[in-house]
């Protein structure tokens, strides 16, 4: 690949864009937003405008509402030998564009499992794919040189190919991605009007459940006005299991032993449930989860702290797998949590004493 045009110059298209042309690639920029486009050239994504004969490769990275109609406009007009999308949804578009009567054979649906909260152009960065799972969803009429093109896109990227099925990406994004952003969303929502007194009792538990509650709404109606059944069908589920806990809680605060027992049966089957689901989420480089110790440790907020600890594990000879930190309400201090081999967790904490740091148990 030599030569590539980036149709949306937001937060997935601009970091495609920048990781492109950081390759030597040369990158075209074009968006119905001036000021987008603008802002991706000033970062170094690339040159606005469109090229003055075919690329190699067109990534159209605009709202799933507007795929279809985008990709059929490239394909029209022969801007490019492959064309692919960045979609979050995958299903819908292909067949909206089946229906157009488009030529598929130089069309390739993909949406690259990366994000972040933030959204534009400023919030991208070349490194945002580097490890993540990038979906290719090939067709029966899927050029072969296309897939080569996708699948060479993904190795620029630094990200892993993972082929499925569109329909089957779609069902698999609603359960693992678009539902936990509408719960999160639905727990931030409790704290809106909540009592300030309850709201600085906030910990890290409810900073990790509602992170992701700060993306843009519009954004997130835009991808869901795409897959509105199959994130329907897993709220669904998680309805029933909603009424099943509150009944079991209602249980728990009778009187009566029998439904006190069978309330606590019902709380534990969910937690238990929800454990083994945990368990199947994929650790650290996809591997299997493992299970790591936690050492606590008390960090001022202050400049050169974290560099500090690191560099003090690193001297015990030991790899953080993880860190959480979880600040102080009202305090210049919080907790960092390093995650680390089990094997590993008392001679951190040793060392990690010795060095002046308060250990909490």
């Amino acid at each position: 690949m030599r030569t590539a045009l980036v149709i949306g110059t937001g937060l997935i298209g601009t970091s495609a864009a920048l990781t492109l042309a950081g390759r030597g690639i040369h990158v075209h920029l074009a968006d119905h937003d001036a000021d987008a486009a603008r802002t991706a050239e000033a970062l170094g994504a690339g040159t606005q405008g469109e090229p003055d004969g075919p690329v190699d490769l067109a990534i159209v990275a605009v709202p799933p509402a507007y795929v279809a109609r985008t990709v059929a406009d490239v394909l029209r007009r022969g801007v490019a030998r492959a064309v692919l999308d960045v979609a979050s949804v995958k299903g819908g578009p292909r067949r909206e564009l089946e229906e157009l009567g488009c030529d598929l054979t130089r069309y390739i649906g993909t949406h690259p499992m990366a994000g972040r909260e933030r959204s534009g152009p400023l919030a991208a960065t070349a490194d945002l794919f580097e490890g993540r799972p990038w979906v290719l969803t090939p067709g029966a009429d899927t050029d072969t040189e296309v897939l080569n093109l996708a699948l060479e896109l993904v190795a620029l990227c630094r990200a892993v190919p993972v082929v499925m099925d569109a329909d089957a990406h779609d069902r698999a994004v609603a359960l693992v991605s678009h539902t936990p952003h509408l719960l999160s969303s639905m727990v931030a929502a409790r704290l809106r009007d909540a009592d300030e007194t309850a709201v600085r009792l906030c910990g890290q538990g409810i900073r990790d459940v509602t992170r992701i509650a700060a993306s843009d709404p519009a954004m997130w109606i835009d991808i869901l006005s795409a897959n509105p059944g199959p994130v329907a069908d897993v709220l669904a589920a998680v309805a029933a299991d909603l009424d099943e806990t509150v009944r079991a809680l209602r249980a728990l605060q009778s009187a009566d032993d029998a439904k006190r027992g069978g309330g606590a049966a019902g709380i534990e089957d969910v937690l238990r449930r929800g454990n083994a689901g945990r368990e199947r989420v994929p650790g650290k480089h996809g591997a299997a989860s493992a299970v790591y110790e936690t050492v606590t440790v008390l960090i001022g907020d202050q400049p050169g702290e974290l560099a500090r600890i690191f560099a003090d594990a690193g001297r015990a000879g030991v790899n953080i797998e993880d860190v959480r930190i979880e600040h102080a309400t009202g305090q210049q201090a919080g907790l960092i949590q390093l995650m680390v081999e089990p094997a590993a967790a008392p001679g951190l904490t040793t060392a990690l004493r010795e060095r002046g740091w308060s250990i909490r148990q």
